[in-house]
């Protein structure tokens, strides 16, 4: 080979690495662009593409799928380990089928969580019933606060994409969940405790106020998101329901008269996210006050909703997802993304358990969080797949490991039984979106 070929080759191919390992400065609210990860590092383009429908079928269709249809119109998706379906997989789904342009899968969701799921009247009109059983009726008439965060974002998005003439006002849905949430007085009833979660480290739970109490999504005095929008899971928040750019998808297009509010949401969401992840470890509890410290134990007890756990686990891809987005933060994001990459690096790519205190150090028997009747730390397909997102903030060399280790992950049982098609598939579902460049803003069809 000439010399001077092969010297172009190699500055060619030095040229594309730097590219690869380059972050982008700006988001896609402005440039309307995004990475394909897998593409960069060296995959197939062909070969991504068609990953990415195999991973949807099993998730939609296949022999472990998680959602099924209802009739003629509609649809829901199930966590089959708990046997319920919840707002969290509803407006997942909802969310991944406005992506991939799938309007039958998303009116079909969206019909179901309407009938059987939305509040119609009384305190709760337009918040979700977060746990239904398969048939509709409600196992807990409470919302937890992530379900209508996706709920308005996948409506707004399908406004756009399709418009509000097909048979569902998209817009006005979503305008209508938005008004429900605003702060409003309501009456709770005369029980004791908090009605509906766990994740406190046990001991004596503190006992719901009485008595008039006002009602929202977002905390008026902090505009941080609560962890639910009445009784005492309002008075704190949960890290994942941390998505700074939902907010500015609201701002721009959900045309409530509240764009000034929203995009300060967005400011003080990221503000919180800066307090609340461990500036050693990158790890954040699963649940925290609205300052970012730890929530107190009762009884005396270790409080192991401090720990880095289920939840958790999405905190580095919807960081990863406001840095594709909208890149106001990203400075402080791909430090962070490099940091708790760092740290699972540490522990090991194809090791890392899915449970940690947030200094990093391994819980206590009695702290880790149980799932489908199984209570252990394992290497799960879901943190695998959401800290390989965050690698589309990175620019060290150990992201293309994450990737990789991604890539080979498989969502299928452990030894011992333990299976997840529903959070580990919908998780491995969206980092591979993010990855492939197949998680977009959608802007207005005009």
């Amino acid at each position: 080979m000439n010399k001077k070929v092969l010297i172009c080759i190699l500055m060619l191919t030095t040229s594309m690495s730097v590219v690869a390992l380059n972050p982008w400065r700006k988001g896609a609210f402005e440039t309307n662009e995004y990475r394909n990860v897998f593409v960069e590092m060296g995959y197939d383009a062909r070969t991504v593409n068609i990953r990415l429908q195999q991973i949807f079928a099993e998730v939609f269709y296949g022999p472990n799928k998680v959602y099924f249809e209802v009739g003629d119109s509609m649809g829901y998706i199930s966590d089959i380990k708990n046997h319920d379906v919840r707002t969290e997989g509803m407006s997942y789904g909802m969310m991944i089928a406005v992506q991939l342009d799938k309007k039958d899968i998303f009116d079909r969701l969206w019909r179901w969580g309407k009938k059987y799921m939305q509040h119609q009247d009384g305190s709760r009109k337009g918040y979700f019933a977060w746990s239904c059983k398969t048939d509709g009726t409600q196992n807990s008439a409470g919302a937890a606060s992530d379900g209508e965060l996706y709920y308005i974002t996948a409506l707004i998005f399908a406004s756009n994409r399709w418009g509000d003439d097909t048979g569902i006002n998209y817009k006005a849905e979503a305008q209508h969940i938005l008004n429900c949430t605003m702060p409003k007085e309501y009456t709770p009833e005369a029980r004791p405790g908090f009605g509906g979660f766990g994740g406190f480290g046990g001991g004596q739970r503190p006992q719901q106020q009485q008595g008039p109490q006002k009602m929202f999504l977002v905390d008026p005095e902090t505009k941080l998101i609560t962890f639910t929008p009445d009784g005492f899971g309002q008075r704190y928040t949960d890290p994942s329901y941390h998505i700074p750019a939902f907010y500015e998808v609201w701002a721009k297009w959900a045309d409530d008269g509240r764009s000034d509010y929203w995009n300060e949401c967005a400011a003080k969401s990221r503000e919180f996210l800066h307090k609340c992840t461990n500036p050693e470890t990158g790890l954040n509890p699963d649940m925290c006050n609205y300052d970012g410290t730890l929530m107190e134990g009762w009884g005396g007890r270790r409080n192991s909703s401090n720990n880095f756990r289920y939840d958790s686990w999405r905190v580095p891809m919807n960081i990863a997802l406001d840095y594709e987005w909208s890149c106001a933060d990203g400075e402080w994001q791909r430090q962070y993304g490099e940091r708790i990459q760092n740290f699972f690096y540490s522990q090991g790519v194809n090791t890392f358990v899915d449970q940690y205190r947030v200094d990093g150090t391994l819980p206590e028997e009695n702290e880790i969080l149980q799932a489908g009747g199984f209570r252990k730390l394992r290497h799960s397909v879901g943190l695998v797949a959401t800290t390989a997102a965050a690698s589309v903030m990175c620019s060290h060399d150990k992201s293309k490991e994450f990737v990789d280790a991604f890539w080979k992950a498989e969502n299928k049982p452990f030894e011992d039984g333990y299976f997840d098609a529903y959070y580990d598939g919908l998780l491995r579902l969206f980092a591979y979106m993010h990855l492939s460049g197949n998680y977009r803003v959608i802007f207005p069809n005009k």
